[in-house]
């Protein structure tokens, strides 16, 4: 750093907390952004940017769908919750070369612990890690690039045809969480990829967020 033998100087977080060996575990952890003054209350000489990672609250998922689907004022929002649920099995299914399946059952015995909307496909599956991007709030299947593994990979908007067989309902990535969370208090995604032989299960809970 250019610092001459002879010349004083601190190491301070970024609320002029001076780092000493005694505090250094506690404030310094990674990503931290320290400053490097010659005294604690040294004036700054140039703006500094300080990165900050944060974690949003669960209820921005939990909550979100009762805002979204009660903003339909003089709707009934529930078929919307289902067709967002369904849009999955109309993507999945696309590119059947037999028949496409999908059913919805409404179950309100106990055999899933409590009443429960069951929508079951036919379709290619998803890997663990489609199931993931799933999850992520706000990441639109159209957009699901780079690092992520979309389970629209190449996506080709279609010609024009009923919005019902094209898998086009869910087109912002935000619908299938909403869905979850206006409807029951959980989600449980069992899926196999159809060129493999793992099953890959995915649980999204209130009750454990």
């Amino acid at each position: 750093f250019g610092i001459a033998t002879d010349e004083n100087f601190v190491i301070t977080t970024t609320n002029r907390k001076e780092i000493t060996e005694d505090n250094f575990s506690e404030l310094v952890q990674d990503g931290v952004t320290l400053y490097l003054l010659q005294s604690v209350d040294q004036m700054l000489v140039l703006a500094t940017k300080e990165r900050i990672d944060f974690l949003p609250h669960y209820d921005t998922l939990v909550k979100s769908g009762m805002y979204e689907y009660y903003a339909s004022e003089g709707q009934n929002p529930l078929p919307f919750a289902l067709a967002e649920l369904i849009d999955n099995s109309l993507s999945a299914t696309s590119r059947n070369t037999g028949i496409r399946s999908i059913q919805i059952k409404l179950l309100f015995d106990d055999s899933q612990g409590k009443p429960a909307v069951a929508v079951i496909d036919n379709g290619r599956g998803m890997t663990s890690k489609q199931l993931n991007n799933w999850a992520v709030y706000r990441l639109s299947k159209f957009t699901r690039q780079g690092d992520f593994e979309s389970d629209h990979s190449g996506y080709v908007r279609p010609l024009p045809v009923p919005r019902s067989l094209n898998s086009d309902i869910s087109y912002f990535g935000v619908g299938g969480k909403q869905a979850v969370f206006f409807v029951g208090q959980s989600a449980r995604m069992i899926s196999k990829p159809a060129d493999s032989q793992d099953v890959h299960e995915l649980v999204l809970s209130k009750e454990d967020f």
